[in-house]
Formats: C-alpha cells, sequence, structure tokens
C-alpha cells in the first residue's frame, strides 16, 4: 500500500486525542474479525453509489466480505434492496443513528438476543454521519472496536483506511477477504 493521507475529511471538527490506528496492511482486519467473538458489519446507502474500478461497487465487495466472514449485517436507509440484488439479506434494517446507540447501549442483548458485539465494521454512510456515530461509539462504548471500511480516514474508528484512492482501495479490500479464509 502506498503511502495515503491519515487526515480527516472534515475539517472543523476536531477528533480529540485518541485517533483511528491507521490500516496499512487489510490483514489486520482479518485478523481482528478472526479474534472477534461477535462482530457486526453497518452499511449504509452510499456503498450502493461508491464505485471502486469501473463496474465494481463498495457495496459489492462488504457483500463478499460479510458472506465470507459469516456477519451479521445491518442495512441503513434504503440500502436493502441494493444488499438483496447481491444476495444478502440483512439481518436488520434500522436508522444509522439506531444502531449507533443500541451498539453502545450496555442493556442491549444484540440482534439475536445473545449479548453484546465486541466489533463493528462501518461503511457506506456519508462521512459526517460515521463521524458523529463512530464520535460516539469511541465516547460510550468502551468495550467495542469500531473498524471503517470506507476509503476515508475516520479519526474516530479504533481502526481506519487511510484516504484512498478507489482502485486502491478496492486492491485493499480484496486483500482482507483472502486473508478472511474461513474466517
Amino acid at each position: 500500500m502506498s503511502l495515503m493521507a491519515v487526515e480527516p475529511w472534515q475539517r472543523a471538527e476536531v477528533p480529540g486525542t485518541e485517533k483511528a490506528n491507521v490500516i496499512r496492511k487489510p490483514a489486520v482486519v482479518a485478523a481482528l474479525l478472526k479474534r472477534a467473538k461477535r462482530p457486526i458489519m453497518v452499511i449504509g446507502h452510499e456503498a450502493a453509489e461508491l464505485e471502486l474500478s469501473s463496474g465494481t461497487k463498495l457495496i459489492d465487495l462488504l457483500v463478499e466480505i460479510a458472506k465470507k466472514a459469516k456477519i451479521p449485517v445491518v442495512a441503513t436507509a434504503h440500502t436493502r434492496k441494493a444488499l438483496v440484488e447481491r444476495g444478502l439479506e440483512p439481518d436488520a434494517i434500522m436508522l444509522a443513528v439506531d444502531i449507533g446507540q443500541r451498539l453502545a447501549d450496555p442493556s442491549w442483548e444484540g440482534l439475536d438476543g445473545q449479548g453484546q458485539y465486541d466489533l463493528v465494521l462501518i461503511a457506506g454512510l456519508p462521512y459526517y454521519m460515521g463521524w458523529v456515530l463512530m464520535a460516539n461509539l469511541k465516547d460510550f462504548a468502551p468495550h467495542l472496536k469500531v473498524v471503517c471500511l470506507d476509503p476515508y480516514y475516520q479519526p474516530h474508528a479504533t481502526w481506519s483506511f487511510p484516504n484512498t484512492p478507489p482502485e486502491e482501495h478496492e486492491k485493499n479490500l480484496k486483500v482482507l477477504m483472502d486473508s478472511l479464509g474461513g474466517r
């Protein structure tokens, strides 16, 4: 991976003293997923709009990652249709703010009633919305590791890719998929 910028896109906000670890090797995310006891993925509508290379959209790769890692998926906004078209029925459909609050709620037992999640992968939310959601999780969900799978650096995540060109980001996500094996 070539050197990419590690600056938030939302300049008026200051993320505080703790910033996201930069994902320089996608295998790091695979290792986090393999160690997680209860991972979950949140996919926003921009994943269906963001084209990485000719014909490949971010949502295509997210669906493959979710299937390969066998993790539950929460669709936000009108993302369900795009997921179903790609062969993935989401486990839940929620507003981004709703899933963000539930993940931070210590009494929430998860979508399946089996307990709190320990890792959340987030992608496809508008940048400002992801910023606020991840800031909430950073401050109020210390049990949760947050990984941003967008090609834009999110300082409030636990782990985030740097600002990456679309073609490079597609390569990163494919390396992640290859690193997952059978989880």
